[in-house]
């Protein structure tokens, strides 16, 4: 399984540097869905005998993080009619250096816990605490409320990854979760929802044609 897992994980991690380093914001959704698709279908192999509940876990994850939650973001995107990040806290190429430096220190850290030892020789760790990281870098260093949210949605991710190595162990700590992706659905309407309130005193959606941040 080493032969699947690894290429997934390096494939996520390199969107992990495609959302710091891009301000387009419908280019950041898309690379954080996909991260989502790839990590749904993580745990298919990880665990090969997860069964029945596992499989609903994957298909709850799949659907959730690649499709829902992007759709989301994208019409949140829209009302507020926001298409770029121009201004962050760090510019992009600062970004990029610090999510290398935090993947770089993941790595190392990484060899230091005790795993079990069909988990030593995997990627899944450090790639958790690599998307923690950047998470994190895009919570602080980003202005417009959609990108942080696709930080706290790539924080989301990390915590995800790091609870498979538990499915079997505990998998409702695991589902637990995934109920968090649902917490950002109502963080994105909220976002629309505050747009409103600021620029107008009604909260009817027909103002939202006019709506600009």
């Amino acid at each position: 399984m080493v032969q699947i897992i690894d290429p997934l994980l390096i494939a996520a991690l390199a969107l992990n540097f495609v959302t710091l380093g891009t301000s387009r914001i419908r280019a950041a959704i898309h690379a954080v869905a996909l991260q989502g698709i790839l990590l749904g279908l993580l745990p298919l192999f990880i665990h090969p005998h997860i069964g029945l509940r596992g499989i609903l876990l994957v298909l709850g994850t799949f659907v959730l993080k690649g499709f829902v939650v992007p759709a989301f973001l994208v019409h949140a995107m829209r009302e507020v009619e926001i298409q770029h990040e121009v201004t962050p806290f760090i510019n992009y190429i600062s970004s990029l250096l610090l999510g290398a430096l935090g993947t770089g220190m993941a790595l190392v850290f990484a060899h230091t816990l005790p795993l079990a030892d069909e988990h030593t020789g995997l990627l899944i760790v450090p790639a958790s605490l690599s998307m923690v990281w950047t998470g994190f870098l895009m919570l602080t260093t980003r202005r417009k409320a959609i990108m942080q949210v696709l930080g706290y949605l790539l924080l989301e991710n990390g915590i995800f990854l790091f609870g498979l190595l538990l499915l079997e162990a505990m998998p409702f700590l695991v589902e637990i979760g995934v109920l968090l992706d649902l917490f950002t659905l109502v963080f994105v309407m909220g976002i629309i929802i505050h747009h409103i309130s600021r620029e107008f005193s009604s909260m009817s959606t027909d103002h939202l044609s006019e709506l600009k941040e």
